[in-house]
């Protein structure tokens, strides 16, 4: 885009100028000589960069780090000591999302403003010399810690001492680590009277019952309180994420949903953390005036409405379906492979609503599903040891012939960065996440998977931690009950030895 626009030479000569620069993401990597994150037209080359920073951005190793992309907060190993930091702490995370990353080299070695390792492959997280600096982390949505990055840099353009930075003596055996992520969803739906209102489900249903005093039949939705209000109060108790899902999007027009607009973009001028929005990602037509929207546009809608990730539920398993059905040919046309290819994959999540099927023993099932064998306690009602998880389409109220590992596995080849796990049959009931299925889905994907659906205590986030590859957890109802705070789960993992980020 820049040397269409015209904008490479333009650059290079400000750049050279020693002029402030703040670069970010790709901020940072366009500073480089190349990229194998793109490629000109015709050809399979990595992308020729600025060329201002030796060396050359090329993909994580997946067998190597683990789970590709590089999604969460991590840590930085200062090389300077640059007035950028002066008012961001030593020890404080900040936020990254890339699959690509620039190795440190003897070339760039002098450019290296901080670095962070990953599964062990050490990489270059800033940059600095003189008055350019770029960043591989996001300081924007890294909370008070980017914002007081942010600071430091305007700061110091102001009063002259930017390219004051002074090299610093590493430790080369120096690492970091990547925290496990503490997200809140928000199920965001039209109340009987017409106001956007937070609700939570019980296994899906989110009218209240007799737990909440309905003498027969069903109430009115759970009202749990104000999108925005809710969002802000999460943002300053320390979520390392938040989720607006809009939870009966499969009914209506996207596009015209103004007030889930609006929800996202009020939270954005006073969230500082990734926001995502699910819920009707996907290609229609508008019944009443006819037009036909891609799910393209219907995602660009929402990031430019302030989010930074898209959930797509229903049409995920549409498009799974068809992948396994074809042998596994990408089309090119579904909503996973058309938002990743312009977005990236790090900003698709699929969220995979399954149910347990139980079977008495492994031989019971079909073998093109995978079948899980349940521990003590979690077994069917008659005893039954072994299930397949059903995934679900329509918010829970259709089934499919397909399960979750396959579904899961299917949307990583179709371009998906992420996966957001639920279970409907533990939805609601606060007795922790359902092990079994995140275990199998973790271990049979390489991107990183987020569990969802039973967190009640704090000892539920440590659990599914502790006994699975997930990389983040998910509640919503304990949250919006103030029955638990953010602060003592962190709290409780970082009793359990896993890595937190808690605020200072």
């Amino acid at each position: 885009v820049l040397k269409e626009k015209g904008y490479v030479e333009p650059l290079k000569k400000y750049l050279a100028e020693g002029r402030p620069y703040l670069g970010i993401c790709l901020g940072m990597q366009t500073l480089f000589e190349s990229s194998e994150e793109s490629h000109e037209d015709g050809s399979t080359d990595p992308l020729p960069g600025l060329g201002v920073v030796p060396g050359k951005v090329i993909k994580f190793d997946q067998s190597k780090v683990g789970a590709v992309p590089h999604i969460g907060w991590n840590g930085r190993i200062k090389h300077q000591d640059s007035p950028v930091f002066d008012h961001v702490g030593e020890d404080e995370e900040v936020y990254f999302v890339h699959s690509y990353y620039a190795p440190i080299v003897d070339e760039n070695k002098d450019w290296v403003l901080t670095s962070t390792t990953y599964g062990g492959e050490r990489y270059i997280s800033a940059v600095q010399k003189g008055c350019v600096i770029a960043t591989q982390f996001h300081p924007e949505k890294s909370g008070k810690t980017g914002l007081n990055f942010i600071k430091g840099f305007l700061e110091a353009v102001e009063n002259g001492t930017l390219g004051e930075a002074k090299p610093l003596d590493v430790d080369p055996s120096a690492s970091t680590k990547l925290v496990k992520r503490v997200v809140v969803a928000l199920d965001v739906r039209s109340n009987d009277n017409g106001d956007l209102v937070v609700t939570k489900g019980d296994q899906y249903d989110v009218r209240e019952n007799e737990k909440e005093g309905v003498a027969a039949g069903r109430g009115g939705v759970r009202n749990l309180g104000k999108p925005v209000a809710l969002a802000a109060r999460y943002y300053d108790e320390g979520a390392d994420e938040i989720a607006f899902l809009n939870i009966t999007s499969f009914r209506q027009c996207v596009i015209g949903d103004l007030p889930m607009l609006q929800v996202l973009e009020e939270s954005s001028k006073h969230i500082f953390v990734p926001l995502t929005v699910g819920g009707g990602i996907r290609s229609y037509k508008d019944p009443e005036s006819g037009s036909v929207f891609s799910a393209l546009e219907v995602a660009s809608r929402y990031f430019r409405a302030g989010a930074d990730k898209v959930s797509i539920g229903s049409d995920s398993v549409i498009a799974a379906e068809a992948f396994v059905e074809s042998g596994g040919k990408r089309t090119e046309e579904t909503s996973i492979e058309q938002i990743s290819k312009v977005y990236g994959v790090q900003a698709v999540v699929v969220s995979i609503d399954p149910k347990r099927v139980y079977l008495q023993s492994k031989e019971e099932g079909d073998s093109k599903h995978a079948i899980v064998e349940l521990p003590e306690g979690q077994r069917g009602p008659n005893g039954e040891q072994f299930c397949w998880y059903q995934c679900t389409v329509k918010g829970g109220r259709e089934a499919r012939d397909i399960c979750a590992v396959t579904v899961s596995k299917a949307v990583e080849a179709l371009g998906a960065g992420e996966i957001m796990l639920n279970c409907i049959d533990m939805d609601g009931q606060c007795g922790g996440y359902d092990h079994a299925l995140m275990k199998a889905v973790s271990d049979a994907v390489t991107i990183p998977v987020i569990a969802s659906s039973g967190a009640g205590k704090e000892s539920h986030f440590s659990d599914v931690f502790s006994e699975t590859k997930v990389q983040a957890a998910l509640a919503a109802g304990m949250f919006h009950r103030k029955e638990v705070e953010i602060s003592a789960v962190k709290q409780h993992m970082a009793d359990s030895g896993i890595p937190s980020r808690i605020l200072a």
